[in-house]
């Protein structure tokens, strides 16, 4: 940062109030994006970084947020943490990480501390292993953001993608391209599997609208999104007397399993089975074929997040909770459309 550099400066710069600036650089009440990029763009070319200190002693906080996630190993979740670090940190927060491996009673015992006793002033939360109901045992002091398939019960935000839409897509492009043996890898019908069970309500709805049956062996399930659970899930489809021509997998990951089932029984994607995964995560746009997938907007996730739990930290007041839908689009790729296919991404 620049010595001496204040927010005073910044105002100078972008031509705004402070108290706008203070409000960009906190996300303490909401402002255009184009207000926004102006302020962001003269905290850059002045190197702020706000006063951290000052701030936390003036206002009794720790200057931390935590972020719970249920598996950091999860390409997914990584790439999200990357985004909601960054967003934290110009605003002049740190960033506490916490797994929880989806369980239920580490989630509750979590979210019952409060701030109060642990170093954070509010918890950006992606449940797995607590049932929607389950939430409202939460600290009701806690400032909180959810992420993720659970519905805010007006004491918290939620932000999440409409993952029955991107399931209906995901699956009517595989139908549109003329397979009629789509298969599902990733369903989990128990009480905590909400996720897979809105991307199987997806699928089964791309299939009414097409006029075409859902076969009830098609639709696998699976105790995790990762590779090795789509790798033997794969290999149970292909042993059917009738096997798919196409798959829509839960996650890039299950994909990528997948993938290397077909590959190693000899069968080549898009020609013999064409697939489809979830999340648009890295690894899967550099896999061979590369993969057709649902994008959710990650850093509008992530910075829409990180602004929300702001708002609730920096508020004398009770916030009204918030249901955000974030953007999502298909990808094509390889792995549906062939090697022509260009990488929209």
């Amino acid at each position: 940062m620049a010595k001496g550099v204040t927010l005073r400066d910044v105002a100078a710069l972008a031509g705004v109030s402070s108290r706008t600036v203070s409000n960009v650089v906190n996300g303490y009440a909401p402002v255009s994006e184009a207000m926004r990029a102006r302020v962001q763009k003269a905290v850059d070319e002045l190197g702020y970084q706000p006063n951290v200190l000052a701030r936390n002693l003036a206002s009794g906080r720790s200057g931390q947020i935590a972020v719970v996630v249920p598996y950091l190993d999860t390409p997914y979740f990584a790439e999200l943490l990357q985004g909601i670090i960054r967003a934290a940190r110009v605003r002049g927060y740190n960033v506490l990480i916490d797994q929880t491996d989806g369980d239920a009673e580490h989630e509750k015992l979590f979210l019952s501390r409060g701030s109060q006793q642990l170093l954070f002033d509010g918890v950006i939360f992606s449940p797995l292993g607590m049932a929607q109901s389950e939430l409202s045992e939460r600290d009701p002091k806690l400032p909180l953001v959810v992420l993720g398939e659970r519905v805010s019960d007006g004491g918290f935000d939620h932000i999440g993608i409409d993952d029955v839409a991107a399931s209906r897509e995901a699956t009517e492009h595989l139908l549109g391209l003329g397979r009629r043996r789509v298969a599902a890898i990733g369903d989990q019908p128990y009480r905590t599997g909400e996720a897979a069970q809105l991307r199987t309500r997806g699928y089964r709805l791309a299939h009414e609208r097409a006029g075409v049956p859902v076969r009830g062996e098609y639709v696998i399930s699976t105790p995790r999104f990762n590779r090795s659970d789509g790798a033997t899930a794969m290999a149970h489809l292909l042993d059917l007397e009738e096997p798919p021509d196409a798959v829509f997998c839960y996650s890039d990951l299950v994909a990528l399993g997948a993938l290397h089932t077909l590959a190693s029984r000899g069968l080549r994607v898009p020609e013999d089975v064409a697939i489809v995964g979830y999340d648009d995560i890295e690894d899967a746009r550099y896999s061979n074929p590369p993969v057709t997938t649902i994008s959710p907007d990650k850093q509008m996730i992530a910075e829409t997040a990180v602004e929300r739990l702001l708002k609730r930290i920096g508020s004398p007041t009770p916030v009204p909770g918030m249901e955000i839908r974030a953007p999502h689009r298909l990808i094509p790729r390889a792995s549906t459309v062939g090697r022509g296919a260009t990488d929209a991404s």
